[in-house]
């Protein structure tokens, strides 16, 4: 017997009843919308925030204003300069050190060579004063001799400090030093009055050598790149 008040004879579900499977939602009700085949997702709408980072994860972290850019880690070496360009560094051990300028490696060399000077030339003036005047021609050029050894002497002696200091009169008057290139260290006598002698190579070809240091990135000398010895700022 029909529902006296369902006027179209159609049962309802009860009260907390589900209607049954196959059954399509009441009139005007529309079902949930799928996406198509081939649809991306739905986005989250302008304003809404995107997906945070889940419990426990950190978000990458981003440099503060003001704060400098990450430095190499420990042990990575600083960025060397390109091709052609200058450098007027060098590291060892993290300090840097200042290469000379060759306008300051002259000064340094007029010094040291007037330093030399003297002792000889006295030596010689001296010796030809006594030859000119009759005495004795041989005295005389025992004398001349002499200064010549004298001055190789003050060589000697300038080798060493240079050598076991790092710097002859002339350097340290100007503020320069002489080093090993690849510790940084002092070089010793003996290297010191090897690259002395090296210097010979510096004079041919019109002296092309003692100029190398205005245009090469370790403004060296052809002794300084045989012997491996840097010249630097104090």
């Amino acid at each position: 017997m029909g529902n006296p008040y369902d006027p179209y004879g159609q049962q309802q579900p009860g009260y907390g009843q589900q209607p049954g499977y196959g059954q399509q939602p009441g009139y005007g009700q529309q079902p949930p919308a799928q996406p198509g085949y081939g649809q991306p997702p739905a986005q989250p709408g302008y304003g809404q925030p995107s997906a945070q980072p889940g419990y426990g994860q950190q978000p990458p972290q981003q440099p503060g204003y003001g704060q400098p850019p990450a430095q190499p880690g420990y042990g990575q070496p600083p960025a060397q300069p390109g091709y052609g360009q200058d450098v007027h560094h060098h590291y060892y051990g993290g300090g840097q050190m200042h290469l000379a300028e060759w306008g300051t490696r002259v000064g340094a060399f007029l010094i040291d060579a007037l330093i030399y000077a003297i002792p000889v030339i006295l030596f010689v003036i001296l010796g030809t004063a006594i030859a000119s005047a009759g005495d004795s021609a041989a005295v005389g050029s025992l004398f001349s001799l002499l200064g010549y050894v004298v001055g190789f002497g003050v060589i000697l002696w300038q080798k060493y400090v240079e050598g076991t200091t790092g710097q002859t009169i002339g350097k340290r008057v100007v503020g320069i030093r002489l080093i090993r290139e690849d510790t940084g260290q002092l070089t010793g006598f003996g290297l010191a009055f090897g690259r002395y002698l090296c210097h010979f190579l510096d004079g041919l070809a019109c002296y092309i050598g003692y100029l190398w240091p205005l245009w090469d990135q370790k403004k060296q000398t052809f002794a300084d790149k045989i012997v491996r010895t840097l010249v630097v700022r104090v």
